[in-house]
């Protein structure tokens, strides 16, 4: 007989983990499925982010960076080492065991909060009275009937074509956080977050890496004075980048990677690597999910078509994350995931798209939120700006790391905030204050108003405010 629950989650990733737990928290009798398993079979839901995107990329930038740090910098603080050695198995153990812990946490908060688990696959069989049949393929099969169900199947890396993934020689994310030796030479297709944050693991641990991106401009999302300044740094660390490229017929020989491409100038180039990176894009992955047999609707792209409120279009049947539109991040799939299991318990769930902060964890860190300055001028939007070095902040200096600035866009007439840049040191970190600020429609008096400790790296926003209204303390 088919197990009864109020809530199926299909798929364990940020998305849908937390909406798992939050529909639980509400009440409700609750499943989740995912198929994640480890080398040894064991469960390891978190989806894509905890096994093989967010949590280790960070997990090897943070141990690149000691690399790097022990290799270029820490003589400038007196601090005198000779003969290191790279033991990269130790490094590459190390984020495997991090993403274990985060997989056996996510088991911890399931049974905390009495959500039942099955590792397996997931997918629609038939509507039913009281609600959806889903059945879990896997080591053990079940027939589970929900009254809700939210899809939260993620996304795949997507490939070139006519050259598929093989994780040894043409890589996708999971195949650049799993080498097992330096290459020499590395190349990475798109300049993106993957492509640019995997591109520097590997850059500071001894490869020679070139970025090849087709776009003209380099990261044409970002703020242009923040790309510019973020481009100059990466390519003094010695990041080879190379955009407006036009990508010819790759030949992977069983040692090398052939990458021929015309350059922004129509010139005909060629690279040689013993790896490379493909990191195009990813594509929402609905495979398995059984969306024939009950006709859920895909949008042009491929994607679960929905509302604004998440809904498709079967009735009780919801989706978020990375499967849906909107940006594939993980923090936008788990505010999505809270906000669907509010509304099935009747509450008034929200998720506001323009205070999504989109980050890149390199070195500086990128992080913005709201609109960039060329977005403002396009849409004939009067607006005041105001930006400030991290050269000229106390804190920064002291790390040794003054690359950047924050920047800050402000309404002409109102002064509420924008939008804000960062590139810098723990951009990341401080860009939280600006999506606060705007959640709440403040303005950048607001954070000029605001005490800041000192020294603290924060006190740049806060310069960066009252540059706004060109009154700046310490610059």
């Amino acid at each position: 007989m088919a197990k009864q629950f109020d809530v199926v989650v299909i798929g364990a990733g940020p998305g849908g983990y937390i909406a798992a737990i939050r529909a639980a928290q509400l009440g409700m009798t609750v499943a989740c499925i995912d198929a994640w398993r480890t080398a040894d079979g064991k469960p390891a839901p978190g989806g894509t982010c905890t096994n093989v995107g967010c949590i280790p990329s960070k997990a090897l930038l943070q141990s690149s960076e000691h690399f790097e740090q022990v290799n270029h910098h820490f003589a400038d603080h007196g601090i005198k080492v000779k003969g290191v050695d790279l033991d990269l198995q130790t490094l590459v153990g190390r984020k495997d065991q991090v993403v274990k812990q985060n997989n056996e946490g996510i088991l911890y908060l399931f049974k905390k909060n009495k959500v039942t688990f099955f590792n397996g696959i997931g997918s629609f069989s038939a509507y039913v009275d009281g609600g959806w049949n889903i059945k879990v393929s896997g080591p053990a099969e079940e027939d589970l009937v929900a009254k809700h169900v939210i899809v939260a199947t993620g996304s795949s890396p997507r490939a070139l074509p006519g050259l598929a993934f093989d994780e040894k020689k043409i890589l996708s994310n999971d195949g650049a956080l799993s080498l097992t030796s330096v290459p020499k030479k590395l190349g990475v297709i798109g300049a993106g977050v993957i492509g640019l944050e995997l591109g520097s693991v590997w850059r500071r641990l001894g490869a020679e890496v070139t970025v090849l991106e087709a776009m003209p401009d380099f990261l044409p999302a970002a703020d242009q004075q923040v790309a510019k300044e973020a481009l100059k740094a990466f390519t003094k660390q010695g990041l080879k980048i190379v955009t407006g490229v036009k990508i010819g017929e790759i030949k992977a020989s069983g040692k090398t990677v052939k990458v021929p491409y015309t350059d922004s100038s129509g010139a005909e180039q060629s690279i040689e690597v013993d790896n490379l990176i493909v990191s195009i894009g990813r594509v929402p992955h609905t495979e398995g999910l059984g969306v024939e047999t009950v006709g859920l609707k895909l949008d042009e792209r491929g994607f679960v078509a929905v509302d604004d409120d998440c809904k498709t279009n079967l009735p009780n049947v919801w989706a978020v994350g990375d499967v849906v539109r909107g940006p594939m991040l993980a923090h936008k799939a788990e505010e999505e995931g809270v906000a669907v299991a509010e509304r099935i318990a009747g509450q008034f769930g929200h998720v506001n798209f323009g205070t999504i902060p989109n980050v890149i964890y390199t070195s500086p860190e990128i992080a913005w939120v709201g609109r960039t300055e060329q977005q403002l001028k396009t849409e004939g939007v009067d607006y005041k700006a105001g930006s400030f070095p991290f050269m000229a902040n106390g804190r920064a200096r002291a790390l040794g790391d003054t690359t950047g600035f924050v920047k800050v866009l402000a309404d002409a007439k109102t002064d509420e905030v924008l939008g804000v840049h960062i590139v810098g040191p723990m951009a990341s970190e401080l860009i939280a204050e600006a999506v606060t600020i705007m959640e709440f429609r403040g303005a950048a008096e607001d954070i000029a108003r605001i005490c800041h400790a000192h020294p603290t790296l924060s006190e740049s926003m806060k310069e960066a405010a009252l540059a706004v209204d060109k009154r700046t303390l310490n610059f």
